[in-house]
């Protein structure tokens, strides 16, 4: 077996860690940043909080940013970094900042807009601006990863671009900002992690340091994930679920995604069911699917399930379901009453190229089953 192993990210973490920001750009030698801000922080006071205790560091912000941001989004953030001349990029947020961040850090060295390189093949030009990464969510990992995914819903496409102009300088991770994240993102946010984490161990392209760090990071899951949504307040299981965000951002980083961010992406795009609960909707449903394969790589999957305690991985698909009701996250689709041309729909459109990563072919009918199954 043949790998390798890249994480350009200088990782930063702790509890009031985001003060350390003024001495972190004046190490880089830069001076004009753009604060690239979620909204809700920009309503609640935080962006302001930190435009103000970093004045004349961060010169203006962007904050007008969907769930699922949009590449209009990208290119009005791109114009603001020209007309300001800036030097770098602070991305405040979950993984919707920072994906929006990413790519306008990039294009904004050239006049095109981002759908000239958003599921095109064109590859971006090398020059961009740094980022430094501040994670208000435990769930993304974007903050460690080279991937951004934006939705263009005039042409009906939502997909990531990877390209390493993507992968932040600096990832500042301080557990104190997700303290106030609602019960339903934390779930959202946790389940997503699980996601990251399983997918990237059992994608095709797995790899021994990916591979462990999806272990500890699903052990975390298991471990915080209902305490952080039972009691908001319990800083032990937030800085927990923090860290295992990032770590599983970086056990899919290289492994990539498989099959259940491939369907995320139609199940967000036409009944806009927000990203992590749309992963983690067929999570368990591809967790069985894998661990029947009877082959090496499924003998594998069931290893893993055993080292987190469960007798195989079809237990562990309990698990995760048994995890989705108690989070009160969806495990079907019956409120949307899909027709048959729906679920074909749904079906033709699962193919994205992730879906190619995962160990078991995924074929028409296995996944015409499970939205049938689902509706």
């Amino acid at each position: 077996m043949m790998w390798n192993y890249t994480q350009p990210v200088n990782i930063k973490f702790g509890a009031g860690v985001l003060g350390q920001l003024k001495e972190i750009a004046k190490t880089m030698g830069i001076e004009r940043g753009i604060l690239v801000s979620d909204p809700f922080f920009a309503k609640n006071g935080l962006a302001d909080k930190i435009m103000k205790e970093n004045e004349g560091l961060l010169v203006c912000m962007y904050s007008d940013i969907s769930p699922n941001p949009e590449t209009t989004e990208v290119d009005a953030c791109a114009q603001i970094m020209r007309d300001n001349k800036v030097q770098f990029t602070v991305a405040l947020g979950g993984g919707s900042s920072m994906d929006c961040a990413k790519a306008a850090s990039t294009v904004c060295f050239t006049e095109d807009s981002i759908e000239k390189y958003h599921m095109t093949g064109v590859v971006l030009p090398k020059e961009h601006l740094p980022i430094i990464a501040v994670p208000t969510t435990a769930g993304t990992g974007s903050e460690v990863t080279c991937v951004s995914v934006l939705s263009n819903h005039a042409q009906g496409k939502k997909g990531p671009i990877n390209n390493d102009n993507f992968y932040p300088a600096i990832a500042l991770i301080d557990p104190e900002l997700t303290y106030t994240l609602p019960k339903y993102q934390t779930a959202s946010c946790g389940i997503d992690v699980l996601c990251h984490a399983l997918e990237g161990f059992w994608s095709k392209g797995h790899q021994p340091i990916c591979d462990a760090l999806a272990l500890h990071a699903c052990r975390l899951v298991f471990t915080y994930l209902r305490r952080a949504y039972e009691d908001g307040s319990d800083k032990e299981a937030r800085e927990k679920l923090a860290e295992a965000s990032v770590i599983a951002g970086m056990a899919f980083t290289l492994p990539k995604t498989t099959s259940s961010h491939a369907c995320s992406f139609p199940l967000t795009n036409f009944y806009h069911i927000p990203h992590g609960e749309a992963c983690g909707l067929t999570l368990d449903y591809f967790a069985r699917v894998n661990a029947k394969d009877t082959g090496a790589e499924g003998q594998r999957i069931n290893e893993f399930a055993a080292q987190l305690g469960f007798k195989d991985m079809l237990e562990m698909a309990d698990e995760i379901l048994k995890l989705k009701e108690d989070l009160h996250l969806r495990t079907d689709l019956k409120e949307f009453n899909l027709t048959d041309e729906q679920v074909e729909e749904l079906v033709q459109t699962s193919h994205h190229p992730n879906m190619l990563n995962n160990p078991v072919e995924i074929t028409d009918e296995i996944l015409r089953d499970m939205y049938q199954s689902m509706r």
